[in-house]
């Protein structure tokens, strides 16, 4: 078998609950023994994603071949002209430009690399994506668009937002698609009640390191995030209400670009990069997972289920989970709550065991990678 994978960014860079999830694809395909080339793009800032990290992704026998579009910049008629098409197919086709990332010439990129060789699967990362694909004869190869999240949600802060104009763009295009995969239950009921294609249930795997951890832990807290605007706007919130209510002599550490945008406290230890975040679980209590916004299964809670860490986190920090309690989450939107929650865990034993055994037998009945390999070997019909 053989799958052309289209992913924009660099899945080496695992901090980023996306990149996990790539890369956690990346190795189901190589256990599989499947061919995977992989076409990313390059990012705006240089140096995110380059031809050595393609290098390394296929020392690690994680892709056979790669690619990285480029952004590629055109002045005078030549970006015209491009610009005029792409504002008259907006114009007489009633669709939304946000459900197009593409630059100039990617597209061709792309499918001269399609051409080139025989697929059984091409898979495209993210809606807006579909252009690499649209309005081309395939032939019989299978085409899957693997969802990330439900983007309507994500554009209805734009100024010229209108729910019933994007929810049917996003809704038409995963119908032009063989196969969706949707990586939380709430966005699979929702895609399967307006998608003919077939829409299947692809959470994020890991692996089970349930075991690994030491056994004095000296991180209270740990938070991980990017700083995409959800990110932002909930960590200053955690940091503004939940952070006075906590004592001050805890250990928190806090990874990730995210660190842009907390103030310096004396007991918050900052690491703006770290490749491999093993080490910081494994020496972790607790992890908090602020999330006032957004949508889709969170990465982070779900790496920290498999070490079997109870989670405190708002509402959102549970989006996707087959099980909305009982899970090892601890779930409130209140700051004095959560406050009380990781208190109570940091200092009363017999309720954090309780929620660290929750946290376990929830992530092995849902979430080990063996549990997804399952789901993803009878999507493939692997026997």
């Amino acid at each position: 078998m053989k799958i052309l994978f289209f992913y924009p960014e660099n899945p080496l860079l695992k901090t980023q609950g996306n990149n996990a999830r790539a890369y956690a694809l990346l190795e189901y395909f190589k256990s599989r023994a499947i061919t995977i080339d992989l076409v990313g793009q390059q990012q705006h800032r240089s140096g995110l994603f380059s031809q050595e990290h393609i290098e390394q992704l296929k020392s690690k026998k994680l892709i056979n071949e790669g690619w990285i579009l480029k952004r590629t910049k055109h002045s005078g008629l030549t970006y015209f002209f491009y610009s005029l098409r792409q504002k008259l197919a907006l114009l007489f086709n009633a669709k939304v430009k946000d459900f197009n990332r593409l630059r100039m010439r990617q597209k061709e990129a792309f499918l001269s690399i399609f051409k080139a060789s025989k697929y059984d699967y091409v898979i495209i990362s993210y809606v807006y994506n579909y252009p690499l694909i649209a309005h081309v004869d395939l032939g019989d190869t299978t085409t899957v668009i693997d969802t990330h999240d439900f983007l309507t949600s994500q554009f209805k802060g734009n100024k010229k937002f209108k729910l019933g104009k994007y929810f049917q763009e996003e809704m038409r295009i995963l119908n032009q698609f063989d196969a969706v995969w949707a990586i939380s239950i709430e966005e699979q009921y929702l895609f399967s009640q307006f998608v003919s294609s077939k829409v299947t249930l692809i959470p994020h795997n890991q692996a089970n390191h349930l075991n690994t951890g030491n056994l004095t832990k000296t991180i209270d807290l740990f938070y991980v995030a990017s700083e995409n605007g959800h990110n932002i706007k909930s960590a200053q919130w955690f940091f503004k209400t939940v952070y006075p209510l906590l004592k001050k002599n805890i250990n928190i550490v806090v990874v990730g670009k995210i660190n842009a945008h907390i103030p310096e406290f004396k007991n918050v230890k900052k690491v703006d990069y770290e490749v491999d975040l093993k080490a910081f679980y494994s020496d972790s209590k607790i992890v908090i997972c602020p999330m006032l916004s957004g949508t889709g299964l969170k990465i982070k809670v779900v790496e920290a289920l498999s070490y079997g860490i109870p989670v405190v986190c708002n509402t959102r920090g549970v989006d996707g989970l087959l099980n909305k309690a009982n899970n090892g989450c601890l779930v409130t939107d209140n700051s004095d709550e959560m406050a009380n929650y990781i208190n109570k865990l940091l200092e009363d034993k017999a309720f954090y065991e309780q929620t660290k055994t929750e946290a376990q037998n929830f992530f092995l009945e849902t979430l080990e990678k063996d549990k997804v390999y399952n789901t993803l070997d009878r999507f493939f019909n692997i026997k």
